[in-house]
C-alpha cells in the first residue's frame, strides 16, 4: 500500500509540474498584456508597472521565479485588485465553493445510488422507466440551463427559494440541485447497470438458496459489489462539479472562487487566472488519488502492490 501511494504521489507531482508550466506559458502566449484595457498611461508609469510585476524580465527568469514562488505557496499579486495576494483571494473565497462542492457531491452520490438501486430492483417497471427518463434529461441538459430554469421557476415565479446569494440553508437548494443534476443522472444509470449485473450473479442465487434474508443479501453483497463503478466515477465527478461550479456561482451570485475566476478572465488578471487554474488542478489530482486508494479498500480483491515480493 505504501509503495502504491508513493508512486501515485510521484506521478501527481509530475502532473502538477506540467500543469504549472503549461499554464504559465499559455498565459505568456496570449497577445498583449494585462494593462491593455487600462487608459493610456505615460511610458514611465507603464515601465514601472512592468517592473513591479516582473514583466520586464526575460520569460525564462519569470518562469523560474514563478516556480520558486509556487513551491512556497505564493501565487503572486493580483494585477487588478490593489495590494491583494492571489493566495489570500483563494483563501477568502474557497470556503463558499468548498461548501457548495461538498454538499453537491454528497447529494449526487446519495440520490444517484438510491435512484439507480430502485431502478434495478424494479426493473422494467414504472419506477425504472421514470428514473431512466430523468437520468437521460439530467445528462442531456447542461447545468447552466438547469440553473436558469430552476431560478426562473422556484425563485421568480413560486418564490420558494432565494434567487441570489449564499447566506443560509435555503440558499443551497437551487445551486446544489443545478450542480448535482448531471452527476445524479450519470450515477443513477451507472448504478442501475451495475446492480442489474450483480442481482443476476451466481453468488446472489447461492445466497438466496442458503436462506439469507433479502436485506442481508442487499447490503452485504448487492450494494457493496454494485457500487464499485460509482467509486471509480468519484474522481471525474469531482472534476465536473468543481469546474461546473464556476458557471453556477456566477448565475446565483455566490462569492466563491469560481466567481473570482470568471471576473479575472474578464479583466485579464493573469496571476489570479493562473493561481486558480493551478489550485483547481491540484484539487482534482488529489481527488483522483483518493479515489484510486478508496477503490482498493472497497474491493479487497484488488491488490495495491506492484508485483511479487512487494
Amino acid at each position: 500500500m505504501a509503495r502504491y501511494i508513493a508512486n501515485k504521489l510521484f506521478y501527481t507531482l509530475i502532473s502538477l509540474f506540467i500543469l504549472i508550466s503549461a499554464t504559465f506559458f499559455l498565459m505568456k502566449a496570449i497577445p498583449g498584456d494585462p494593462f491593455m484595457s487600462e487608459k493610456k498611461v505615460p511610458p514611465a508609469i507603464q515601465e514601472r508597472l512592468y517592473e513591479q510585476y516582473g514583466l520586464n524580465k526575460p520569460v525564462y527568469e519569470q518562469y523560474f521565479k514563478y516556480l520558486g514562488d509556487i513551491a512556497q505557496g505564493d501565487f503572486g499579486i493580483s494585477m487588478k485588485k490593489i495590494n491583494q495576494n492571489v493566495t489570500d483571494i483563494i483563501k477568502d473565497t474557497f470556503g463558499a465553493s468548498l461548501k457548495l462542492g461538498l454538499v453537491s457531491i454528497v447529494v449526487s452520490v446519495i440520490v444517484g445510488v438510491a435512484l439507480g438501486l430502485l431502478a434495478a430492483l424494479y426493473h422494467r417497471k414504472l419506477i425504472d422507466n421514470v428514473a431512466m427518463v430523468l437520468a437521460v434529461l439530467g445528462i442531456a441538459v447542461p447545468s447552466f440551463v438547469v440553473a436558469s430554469l430552476l431560478q426562473f421557476v422556484f425563485s421568480s415565479k413560486l418564490h420558494w427559494f432565494p434567487t441570489m446569494g449564499f447566506k443560509g440553508p435555503m440558499y443551497y437548494f437551487l445551486p446544489v440541485a443545478a450542480l448535482s443534476a448531471q452527476p445524479i443522472a450519470f450515477i443513477a444509470r451507472l448504478t442501475r447497470s451495475s446492480m442489474l449485473e450483480v442481482l443476476h450473479a451466481d453468488y446472489i442465487k447461492t445466497a438466496k438458496a442458503k436462506g439469507l434474508r433479502w436485506y442481508a443479501i442487499l447490503f452485504r453483497h448487492v450494494i457493496r459489489n454494485g457500487i464499485l463503478p460509482v467509486v471509480t466515477y468519484l474522481g471525474p465527478m469531482t472534476a465536473n462539479i468543481v469546474t461546473g461550479s464556476v458557471v453556477i456561482e456566477q448565475i446565483f451570485g455566490i462569492g466563491g472562487i469560481g466567481k473570482q475566476f470568471v471576473q479575472a478572465i474578464t479583466v485579464r488578471d493573469y496571476p489570479v487566472i493562473m493561481g486558480i487554474t493551478i489550485f483547481y488542478g491540484a484539487l482534482l489530482m488529489i481527488a483522483r488519488l483518493v479515489t484510486d486508494i478508496a477503490y482498493g479498500f472497497v474491493d479487497p480483491r484488488i491488490k495495491l502492490t506492484g508485483g511479487k515480493g512487494d
